[in-house]
């Protein structure tokens, strides 16, 4: 059984808009999941879609083996949802917002208010438990959201933009609780516009843009297709002279770095070498840009020239 079927998905609003133009996914038990594209590309919808908050024109959605047409009550059960917004009662206690939103699963106040103690120690938030959402930092609030989508146990849950707006140290906490949420078998479904986070967090990737899937495999097979790479190299020389070495295209971005575009699989020792017989010195390198935002950028402005 899979964790999440759609099949030939699609969308048409109203004014006559195509959010989503037949899209079909596949996702496992216990993978974490990355949904990536551009805004508007159809994300949100998919999303709205499997929680019933927007509804269908066509296709067929399986949750856990529970179609959203014929058993949605059971479908829904199974969904934990961190939407962008934060949505909930701002006058609230943290603990009572958690209790509350086991209580529309059925879950006993006293096993609710147990869940929602440890997620709200796990998350780092067991001190602000009497606090109310108001009196809780934007980041807080956030990690309020993944307590508040976990407390009924959810088999699947699904992040949307779940890390936007914080800072990096809470990011690694957010991300770190993550791994170990889908280290012990949740099934997760994450957007985000960090690629950084979608390349350290997920196994499986899908491209969505114009409503349409345009790539999905797994991350390390979808990396490895990248023909090039791009390196910026910190540097001390006593001059900018024009360089050429073979294999490598190498320009100033200015008096103290180098950019190096190689083919993959190209070894880098040539190039240090030449740079030496040219007096420059190497300090540092580094990525020019993450490799998942060179794919992504890639596939999306392949799409677009279509």
């Amino acid at each position: 059984m899979l964790a999440l079927n759609i099949q030939d998905l699609t969308k048409v609003y109203a004014n006559g808009h195509e959010a989503l133009k037949g899209i079909s996914l596949s996702i496992k038990p216990g993978e974490f999941f990355g949904l990536l594209g551009p805004n508007g590309a159809g994300k949100t919808t998919t999303i709205g879609i499997l929680v019933s908050l927007v509804r269908k024109t066509s296709g067929m959605v399986d949750i856990f083996g529970h179609n959203i047409d014929k058993d949605l009550a059971a479908a829904k059960a199974c969904i934990g949802l961190v939407p962008q917004e934060f949505n909930f009662n701002s006058f609230e206690k943290a603990i009572d917002i958690l209790i509350n939103e086991a209580g529309y699963y059925g879950i006993p106040r006293a096993i609710a208010k147990e869940r929602g103690e440890y997620y709200l120690e796990k998350l780092g938030l067991y001190a602000k438990r009497f606090s109310t959402a108001r009196q809780l930092s934007g980041g807080m609030k956030r990690r309020l959201m993944i307590a508040r989508a976990l407390v009924h146990e959810p088999k699947l849950l699904v992040l949307d933009e779940p890390t936007a707006g914080v800072d990096v140290e809470l990011r690694r906490l957010i991300w770190s609780f993550l791994e170990e949420l889908n280290a012990n078998g949740r099934t997760i479904i994450l957007t985000t516009h960090y690629l950084e986070e979608a390349e350290k967090l997920c196994s499986r990737l899908a491209f969505i843009q114009h409503g349409k899937i345009i790539q999905e495999g797994k991350t390390s097979e979808l990396l490895a297709g990248l023909n090039e790479e791009a390196f910026v190299l910190d540097v001390a020389a006593s001059s900018k002279a024009e360089l050429h070495c073979p294999a490598y295209q190498i320009r100033w971005l200015n008096d103290e770095q180098l950019e190096v575009t190689v083919s993959r699989g190209t070894h880098l020792n040539k190039l240090f070498e030449y740079l030496t017989t040219q007096d420059i010195a190497v300090y540092s390198m580094r990525n020019r840009v993450n490799r998942l935002e060179e794919l992504f950028v890639r596939l999306t402005q392949t799409e677009d020239s279509k």
